[in-house]
């Protein structure tokens, strides 16, 4: 039991604790206490010092003095920096959720790759998702018995260097046609850190050793034994931008995800929630992005990495849990979350409880304000990406880093993704509400752990439902004299048990693993 309470305490999407004493399995209370932290050293260099904050909310508050520099120009009229999208290491996929014997269809920066691994070199691939021959998906595909991939289309098959080593329907006496250039596939510097597989956007060639030069950003916490790293994932259907900004907005939390975390506590209670003013404030923004030191400890490494942190005090020794987002452009209106919770405490819970239970309870928190944020985006949009802060309103501190990232995004990125003209800017339309916010395909498909529950749980379901019609067909072929009126209660009460499980089973997998309807004005 206690590990069930324990696991249930951290079920949902963990919040940034306090320094307080706690025992070994406790979990750090809400973000909204008074927080004593330390900031980490960072991997990125140069960052230059800058400081910049919302307004506080007074009568002499205005919009303009709030609102996010432009791009600054060089002399000749160009930018000073420019954000290059593709010259950056993106995270792909969590080791633990990829399978090496079949091959993994994703998307990152509009680009459609396939993940696969490579047992002749003993390492993770990427290729572009596409076959050389007709433009079929590889990631449809299998591994054949030799390690190479091999489109099902018409048989091609390729090495882990992309090149094409059989083309079954070339003649064996006839020119070596699989060896031509244009039978080959594009192959993206790709490298696993921190039990990630992170891909380089870029195959030309000049790229082929990148990850000597330029290595993914670097988490000291991820890679110390000592720690816990629970992670998952799930594709969104919203945009990168308003994912990495809900996920900074430490203000929403006691609001958006009511019931679902711990409430705040505050001297001076406005609400039920228990919302109050939030003093942060960002510094040193440049390229590279920036540092949130006054309030959360949280830092920006651009594009992807969001990570906060905090020291807590535990059997009289200071641990540390850490919350660490990786926010992954897929698509215009799509983005894809790899989340990791380190810690160094508590770390055999991990150990005892499956990750499938704690994805319920974070599945549910991203649920909480899915359709807010699937509402907010073409409402963005349809003003200009540059323009938001002239329709938001903005007055308080505790935005500060939703405007600080919005800075960023606008002056380095110029307030878009490079999508290299592949789209036309329109987001995909809206479908309905229980598609829009399914967990099938947008977690379940793509975990390991979730989607081996899955699988056990309806296969229970169907011999709790097999068990309850056999229970009631033997009653039924059963003679009166033979079965004693004790026994066929029995049976009776057993069959209508078995039902009521499967169907509550039934309700519990669907809403768990499908669709969890949200409704905030009945919380």
């Amino acid at each position: 039991m206690d590990v069930l309470r324990a696991a249930s305490a951290i079920g949902p999407l963990p919040c940034i604790p306090t320094t307080a004493t706690r025992n070994k399995t406790q979990f750090p209370k809400s973000i909204f206490h008074n927080l004593n932290l330390k900031l980490p050293a960072l991997t990125r260099n140069g960052l230059k010092s800058r400081l910049f904050m919302t307004l506080s909310s007074t009568p002499s508050s205005t919009m303009e003095s709030i609102e996010p520099p432009m791009p600054e120009l060089e002399a000749d009229g160009r930018e000073k920096e420019r954000f290059d999208w593709y010259s950056q290491w993106y995270p792909v996929m969590p080791v633990c959720d990829l399978d090496k014997r079949v091959p993994h269809g994703k998307k990152v920066l509009g680009l459609d790759l396939v993940v696969w691994w490579d047992k002749n070199e003993n390492e993770w691939k990427v290729f572009d998702d596409t076959c050389p021959h007709r433009l079929a998906p590889l990631s449809e595909g299998r591994i054949d018995q030799w390690g190479r991939l091999q489109c099902v289309y018409h048989g091609w098959c390729f090495n882990g260097n992309g090149d094409c080593k059989i083309i079954p329907q070339a003649p064996l006496d006839g020119p070596p046609v699989h060896t031509f250039k244009k039978a080959c596939v594009a192959v993206y510097p790709s490298v696993v850190q921190h039990d990630i597989v992170w891909v380089w956007p870029n195959a030309d060639p000049q790229y082929k050793d990148i990850k000597k030069e330029k290595k993914p950003p670097y988490i000291p916490e991820l890679d110390d034994p000592s720690f816990s790293r629970p992670m998952g994932n799930r594709d969104l259907p919203f945009g990168y931008e308003f994912l990495i900004e809900n996920l900074m907005d430490f203000a929403h939390l006691p609001y958006a995800h009511y019931g679902i975390m711990p409430a705040p506590t505050s001297k001076v209670k406005v609400d039920r929630e228990g919302g109050r003013p939030l003093d942060m404030k960002v510094k040193k923004l440049d390229i590279n992005g920036f540092v949130e030191q006054e309030w959360g400890n949280s830092n920006f490494i651009a594009p992807c990495i969001f990570h906060a942190f905090s020291d807590v005090e535990v059997d009289e020794e200071n641990q540390r849990v850490m919350f660490i987002f990786m926010c992954v452009p897929v698509s215009p209106g799509n983005s894809r979350l790899i989340w990791i919770f380190p810690r160094n405490f508590g770390v055999w819970i991990d150990q005892i409880v499956p990750r499938w239970m704690f994805h319920i309870g974070v599945n549910l928190v991203l649920d909480s304000d899915l359709y807010l944020l699937h509402v907010e985006e073409p409402k963005i949009m349809e003003i200009g990406a540059t323009n938001w802060q002239k329709a938001c309103f903005l007055p308080t501190k505790s935005d500060a880093t939703v405007v600080g990232f919005r800075r960023w995004f606008n002056k380095y990125a110029g307030g878009e993704i490079d999508w290299k003209g592949k789209y036309s800017g329109a987001l995909p339309p809206s479908p309905p509400r229980e598609q829009l916010m399914d967990r099938y395909w947008s977690h379940v498909v793509n975990c390991k752990s979730c989607n081996s529950a899955y699988e056990g749980l309806k296969a229970l379901e169907v011999m709790l439902q097999i068990m309850s019609v056999v229970l009631i067909g033997i009653i039924a072929v059963t003679k009166q004299k033979i079965m004693s009126m004790v026994a066929k209660t029995t049976m009776v009460s057993m069959a209508i048990i078995c039902f009521a499980a499967s169907k509550w089973l039934a309700h519990f997998i669907y809403k768990n693993f499908h669709y969890h309807g949200y409704n905030h004005a009945f919380r």
